[in-house]
Parts: C-alpha cells; structure tokens; sequence
C-alpha cells in the first residue's frame, strides 16, 4: 500500500512538471507569434505552428496520464484538488498553443498589408501582458502563491481596455482599404490575446481552489466583483 501511494505521489509530482513545460512551451510560442507578425517573418511563423504539435502531444500524454493515475488510485482532498487543478491547467494552456497558432496564420496572411504603428504597438502591449500573465499563472501554481493568482484579474485590466479600444483604432483606418484589411485582422489578433488573458486568469482560479478548497469566479459578469 505505502509502495502505491508512493508511485501515485511521484506521478502527481511528474504531472506538475509536465504542466510547467507545457506552460513553458505556450508562452514562447505566443511570444514568437508576436515576432511572426510584427517582423513579417513567414519562417517564424509556420515554425510556430509546427511546434504546435510539441502542445499538443503534452496536452494528449497528462490528459491519458491523469486517468490512468485515477484508475490506479482515488485521491482525496488535497490530492484530488491537486488532479483536477492539473487536468484544468493543461486544458487552458493547449488552448494558449492553439491561440499562438491563429496569431502567426494571421502573420502570414498579413504579410503583404501595408501597417499602422499606433495599433501595432497596441497589440505588441497587450502581448507584453499576456505573457507576463500566462508566466505568474503558471509560476503560481508550481509556487502554490495564492497571492499571485489573486493579482491576475488586476494585471488582464490594462488587456481588455486596449481590447476594447482596438476597435475604434481599426475603424480610424478606413481611409485606405488595405489597412483597413489589415486592421481588421490586427482586431482578431487583439481577441486572441484578450483570451490568454482570460485562460492565464482561469488558471488563477485552479490555483486559488487548490489552496483554498472553495472554487470561485475571479470575474463574474452576472455578480458584483467581491472585495
């Protein structure tokens, strides 16, 4: 029986380090898919999305190990928080790898458009943040720093207002129809990235829940935020 639970432990504490790698490998390919498109640089681009493949085939090798480990044993309490914080957070950063993906697509159908600094440097901002975030997510959840998690909400604002504004900044391109094509698809990618912002805050959430035992909502768009 101890020998069981031993293995159990160490496969928990092997799941964990996947999950760092795998939050490692998404940030630097929302990172590279930013450099995609902002240099142009088709190379880049389709090399962000064939290392895709590198996410996915950790996503695929935690989610089959997660049950394999609940088929082996039925954890309690803390280990079962610690199990579903990790079946979640592999979830959100496949999401993140798919999300880097989109953005260099874009880089390369972008490539021949003409650019406008304002919004570039916009959506270079809200990269900037969204990977800061996607880091303290992660670094929380190997830290068990309840105090980040909770920071996350706080550090997505700054994401969602220039979000907000990318459309009005878009709109401002009118006056050249290629731009504006441009500007369109600029708009996507600020979506793409208002939604790491969201997955790094869910991860917030798993991390909060693993700590705390109670899940809740960050943000919740029906309810008053709490204190």
């Amino acid at each position: 029986m101890l020998e069981t639970r031993k293995r159990f432990h160490d496969e928990l504490a092997a799941l964990q380090a996947e999950v760092m790698a795998e939050g490692q490998l998404a940030e630097r390919a929302l990172g590279r898919s930013i450099e995609a498109l902002v240099r142009k640089d088709k190379d880049l681009a389709d090399r962000v999305i064939a290392e895709d493949d590198e996410v996915d085939d950790k996503y695929m090798d935690v989610e089959r190990r997660v049950i394999d480990l609940l088929a082996m044993q039925t954890p309690v309490a803390g280990d079962l928080r610690l199990v579903s914080a990790i079946m979640h957070i592999n979830m959100h950063l496949e999401r993140v790898g798919d999300m880097a993906v989109n953005i260099s697509k874009i880089a390369k159908a972008t490539r021949e458009l003409p650019t406008d600094p304002t919004v570039l440097s916009h959506v270079e901002e809200m990269a900037d943040i969204a990977r800061s975030m996607l880091l303290t997510s992660v670094d929380a959840f190997a830290r068990r720093d309840l105090e980040a998690a909770l920071a996350l909400p706080r550090m997505d604002d700054p994401i969602d207002h220039l979000n907000r504004g990318m459309y009005r900044e878009v709109v401002g391109l009118a006056r050249d129809p290629r731009l504006l094509e441009w500007g369109v698809q600029m708009n996507m990618v600020a979506r793409q990235l208002e939604r790491v912002g969201d997955n790094a805050v869910d991860i917030g959430e798993q991390v909060a829940f693993l700590l705390t035992g109670e899940f809740r909502e960050f943000t919740d768009a029906s309810h008053p935020p709490s204190p």
